[in-house]
């Protein structure tokens, strides 16, 4: 007999340890929102969860960075913010998605039909979000604003947060 969602949640490790990652050429520490967004989601769900650490839209940068931090065999899940929309500069999600060894597209596609109906509108056409695995991690890569990273945060990610963990951990 198979096992229905909720139940593979029980069995679920009770937290998850992150890496956040803010990508932007202008943000700072201190004007980073989305990054402090998504530790305090992080933390007050009960997860580890470093200090945001700013990367510049820059794919080597990008790619030396996630690859430093994959190597940490404690680490759980890889939250990116920034660099995902159309402007030439964004290229985040071009840099991201060739690392994951298994795509997660119903990610992507939910946070559209959820950035459309509770959000932005017809402006969610231009929402680029992805996610996907690469070894034991989860890696998201969300839209930088505030607003995109609560919902994602909120709606997507944390619900299953625990449970991506358990899968991967097989």
């Amino acid at each position: 007999m198979n096992s229905t969602p909720e139940e593979h949640k029980k069995q679920a490790p009770a937290s998850a340890a992150a890496a956040i990652i803010t990508v932007s050429d202008t943000r700072t520490p201190e004007t980073d929102k989305s990054g402090k967004v998504i530790k305090e989601l992080l933390l007050d769900a009960g997860h580890a969860a470093g200090e945001p650490v700013i990367i510049p839209d820059d794919r080597d940068a990008i790619t030396k960075h996630i690859a430093s931090l994959m190597k940490e065999s404690s680490l759980d899940v890889i939250l990116i913010t920034g660099g995902t929309g159309v402007a030439e500069r964004d290229v985040t999600i071009e840099t991201v998605t060739p690392l994951f060894e298994k795509e997660l597209p119903g990610f992507g596609e939910i946070f559209r039909m959820l950035s459309f109906t509770e959000d932005i509108g017809s402006s969610a056409i231009l929402s680029r979000a992805a996610a996907g695995t690469s070894g034991k991690t989860a890696i998201f890569a969300m839209p930088g604003s505030s607003g995109a990273v609560k919902l994602a945060m909120t709606k997507l990610i944390l619900p299953e947060l625990r449970h991506i963990k358990q899968q991967l951990n097989k």
